[in-house]
């Protein structure tokens, strides 16, 4: 196995994309879209075939290529000391996940066995049903445990107003129930290396899609008992698990020290985002961060008090700390700067 690189990626993902209509000439089109050599295509190829993405048919000459055929599995596993994440990772989901480069594997990994522990430890359910699809293109991994809920957990443990409110504190990270055993980073950089990561737990869900700053939080009519995350990957991805870490570490030291908040997660509803009381709920554990970044993005505007809490009443409690606001409209970046001009008078 080997890691990867942008080019090679985008190079890999276009014979994906184009070789069920193409079986004989899929290595031309190659040659002639990344103006490489066939030898080099040749080698793109055969690490998809390594990886059981595709399969080649034929003689040299008469050569044609498919897409391989789905890998689906499913088992259900206990919730109790017979079970360890490393086992459930080495023993099943690695050998179904085949041949990908070492950097995919890595980040599948890290996500399977963080999510699993969680369930083992903080789920407080008796079995845990994982299922696994792989695909040419993506490999997704789904773990279900029919225990309490994460959101509920989080709401009983922190006594927050409603399950909502868990999902604003999963979203700023470094969130656990169990700090002498947890760091609560696991599920943060879990959500930030996979293409797309979602958990489902009540009638709430928390997602994540990679390149994007904001996380979503969405309310569903179907009650969903226990929780179930679902994880999503390209198998050709150039991601990396150190580019995820450097991304919320500061440079000076090997530490969780930055996040991005999405302020819209305050919100409920037509909920305007005004008071002092909401704006307290948002900033809520950052103290934790040295660097934090305010996502601004789909809120229309704030009110007076609560600008003046988080930009002039906590910065200057936190004057070691770094508050960033992130798109920002007009209306509210002028409350920001209103907020800032009270020190200055």
């Amino acid at each position: 196995m080997s890691r990867i690189s942008k080019r090679g990626e985008a190079t890999r993902q276009f014979i994906l994309d184009n070789v069920e209509k193409n079986p004989t000439s899929i290595v031309n089109l190659c040659c002639d879209k990344f103006d490489i050599s066939r030898q080099a295509v040749n080698k793109h190829i055969q690490r998809l075939i390594n990886q059981e993405a595709i399969v080649a048919k034929g003689a040299t000459r008469n050569r044609r290529y498919y897409l391989h055929p789905i890998v689906e599995w499913k088992d259900a596993f206990p919730l109790d000391n017979s079970v360890s994440e490393d086992v459930i990772w080495r023993d099943h989901i690695s050998p179904l996940l085949g041949e990908l480069p070492d950097n995919v594997m890595d980040i599948w990994h890290f996500g399977v066995t963080e999510i699993f522990n969680n369930a083992i430890d903080h789920s407080k359910g008796t079995q845990a049903i994982v299922k696994l699809k792989k695909t040419t293109t993506t490999s997704d991994v789904v773990v279900i445990d029919n225990g309490e809920g994460i959101f509920k957990k989080i709401q009983r443990e922190l006594a927050l107003h409603d399950e909502r409110h868990s999902v604003l504190e999963l979203a700023k990270g470094k969130l656990t129930t169990d700090p002498k055993n947890h760091s609560g980073e696991g599920i943060f950089f879990s959500s930030r290396m996979f293409d797309n990561f979602m958990i489902l737990s009540g009638n709430v869900s928390f997602s994540h899609k990679h390149g994007e700053v904001e996380d979503w939080i969405s309310e569903y009519q179907q009650i969903i008992s226990g929780t179930a995350v679902i994880m999503q990957i390209s198998n050709n991805t150039s991601r990396t698990t150190k580019q995820i870490f450097d991304r919320f570490t500061s440079d000076d030291e090997y530490g969780f020290t930055k996040t991005v908040v999405p302020v819209k997660l305050t919100q409920y509803g037509d909920d305007k985002l005004v008071s002092r009381s909401q704006a307290k709920r948002l900033l809520a554990r950052i103290d934790k961060f040295k660097t934090v970044i305010f996502d601004f993005d789909d809120v229309e505007s704030i009110g007076q008090a609560f600008a003046d809490e988080v930009f002039r009443v906590f910065a200057n409690r936190n004057p070691g700390m770094e508050l960033v606001p992130l798109n920002t409209n007009d209306s509210v970046k002028q409350m920001i700067l209103r907020a800032l001009s009270h020190d200055k008078t």
